[in-house]
């Protein structure tokens, strides 16, 4: 599949730097995310990637990395990276409490380089890399030993829906009056990341397969009844960075989308049960 321009030009930099900075040290680049289900968005969409290195990347490689990163995100303001380092002994990892994390890694994510504990070893992770995952440098991630179940991803979805977001949508709910105040873009983030993220779920729950937001979107207004149309609507227009005027107020649009994101985690729970 090939890359977007703009998606290629950064990696070419992003490799150049880093064998400069930290030379014979990388053996295998890998991007997932909506660049990887051919879905990427112009002004929107990160550069998911994995970056495999020959020995651990320690706290002591934190100024060669930033200035590889810092250098690139201010040549690039999109798209942003967002990722992490990690040796060929942690593909597939899966990490479900404190006790798992034993090692520390280098990732970049919201353009700040951090050195600790990683969020993303998880089914969904693993599963997007051997199953959709493009090789930039390295193997072809189809030919790695790991393998990650139907049902593992499916548990993992699940359960995220019933913790994480569940968790979001009440304290979303329980600090409105400041989610009001926001800026309009801030809000609109909130709109399209609670909206489309659990139609991503959604899909998943049904399909046991992974799509990208705006497909979850046309997906959902097959699926999920008409009166919600309105708002996964309004969140795919926001993705794809048109202005839709489907509501007429801030108010409305956050109340329609807290609504939709309760209504859609009671539906998946019920349609699991009833299964």
């Amino acid at each position: 599949m090939a890359l977007p321009r703009i998606v290629n030009t950064v990696l070419n930099e992003y490799i150049t730097l880093f064998n400069e900075h930290l030379p014979k040290i990388i053996e295998g680049l890998y991007i997932h995310g909506s660049i990887a289900l051919n879905a990427y968005v112009e002004d929107s969409s990160d550069i998911d990637f994995i970056t495999i290195t020959n020995r651990p990347l320690t706290e002591k490689d934190s100024s060669a990395l930033s200035y590889i990163h810092s250098t690139i995100a201010k040549k690039y303001k999109k798209p942003e990276m967002d990722g992490v380092y990690i040796h060929w002994r942690d593909l597939g990892k899966l990490y479900t409490n404190s006790s798992d994390f034993i090692f520390s890694y280098q990732f970049y994510n919201n353009e700040k380089l951090h050195y600790g504990d990683y969020f993303n070893f998880n089914p969904v992770t693993w599963w997007m890399l051997k199953n959709k995952g493009i090789n930039i440098i390295g193997p072809d991630p189809k030919d790695f030993d790991f393998e990650i179940q139907s049902q593992q991803l499916f548990s993992y979805v699940l359960g995220n829906m019933n913790t994480y977001w569940a968790s979001r949508i009440k304290m979303a709910e329980s600090s409105i009056n400041d989610i009001i105040k926001m800026p309009t873009d801030k809000i609109d983030f909130e709109i399209e990341w609670n909206v489309l993220g659990l139609l991503r779920q959604f899909f998943t729950l049904k399909e046991y397969d992974i799509v990208s937001k705006l497909d979850a979107g046309e997906y959902g207004l097959t699926q999920i009844p008409v009166e919600w149309h309105s708002i996964i609507e309004e969140a795919m227009s926001i993705r794809k960075g048109i202005k839709a005027n489907i509501f007429s107020s801030n108010i409305e649009r956050i109340d329609k989308t807290l609504r939709f994101s309760k209504f859609l985690i009671t539906y998946c729970n019920n349609m699991i049960e009833k299964n």
